[in-house]
């Protein structure tokens, strides 16, 4: 059945040394969109120079890189490593361009850098004191994360991305023609998964949650329960995203902050009890 959505356009900037990060972030935003876009009434559409840049003449290539993709693009997610990349006339780099530009437009943006080690041998020092100097500056600007491994890079971006998007673009009705009562006197709006697992929380002993990645594949559990289906790829996404959810929405909070473990806080308790999960 079709459906009408809001279309989130995510702007994936970076230099050419992070491939592999480019693909992670276009697989985790289909994985939401797997899980939520029906259900949020959004699509997250990933935009990237390789695949949606077209021939132009008339301006500087970075210049009609912005024009084409970057200004109808509502995220922006960057990553670095040991590059910055090509000076473009105008900036230090093209991926620094669309940064400082996106952010100028009161758009939000989401950094990563890589702290995966380098062969020293293949770095360019101009190149990666020029990086230092772009991270240090933005962290003057904000908040930056940082990344040991490709795997971590995953879950975090992951677990960043489903925050997001209910903090900047909500979900529900894409026209906007609704009236809604204030958000303090309205249920959160819940996926299927997410309210499920709510509910299964409030039963265990200790409100808790894990999400885990073990020798035999993802696993959700609470109360005892392992809601992932053995060997499927879009049941682990489902629920893992059901797990991001609630985080974001603050209704589980993260205490050692590794993504693994997670405790219903006092708000998931309240919502719950609304859902008929137990005493608010």
């Amino acid at each position: 059945m079709s459906y009408t959505a809001r279309v989130v356009k995510v702007m994936i900037a970076s230099p050419s040394d992070v491939a592999k990060e480019r693909q992670i972030i276009r697989d985790v935003v289909q994985e939401w969109n797997a899980v939520h876009a029906e259900d949020r009434k959004t699509v997250l559409m990933p935009i990237g120079w390789e695949t949606h840049a077209t021939p132009a003449m008339g301006d500087r290539p970075q210049a009609i890189i912005n024009k084409q993709l970057l200004r109808t693009c509502d995220l922006l997610v960057a990553v670095f490593w040991a590059r910055l990349g090509s000076p473009t006339g105008v900036a230090d780099s093209g991926t620094v361009e669309e940064i400082n530009e996106h952010l100028a437009s009161g758009k939000p943006a989401m950094i990563y850098f890589s702290a995966v080690p380098v062969r020293l041998d293949s770095v360019d020092e101009q190149q990666y004191e020029k990086l230092r100097a772009f991270k240090a500056d933005l962290r003057s600007r904000g908040l930056v994360e940082e990344y040991d491994d490709l795997t971590t890079f995953r879950t975090l971006f992951a677990r960043h991305l489903a925050q997001q998007v209910i903090a900047s673009f909500g979900g529900g009705d894409p026209t906007g023609e609704l009236d809604r009562p204030p958000p303090a006197a309205r249920m959160p709006e819940l996926s299927e998964a997410a309210r499920d697992l709510l509910l299964e929380a409030l039963q265990d002993a200790n409100g808790a949650i894990m999400r885990l990645t073990t020798m035999d594949g993802a696993h959700v559990q609470t109360n005892g329960r392992d809601f992932v289906e053995p060997g499927s790829a879009r049941s682990a996404a489902r629920w893992r995203g059901a797990v991001d959810e609630l985080h974001g929405l603050g209704l589980s909070e993260d205490r050692t902050g590794k993504g693994e473990v997670f405790f219903v806080t006092d708000a998931g308790y309240h919502v719950g009890s609304l859902l008929g999960g137990g005493p608010g």
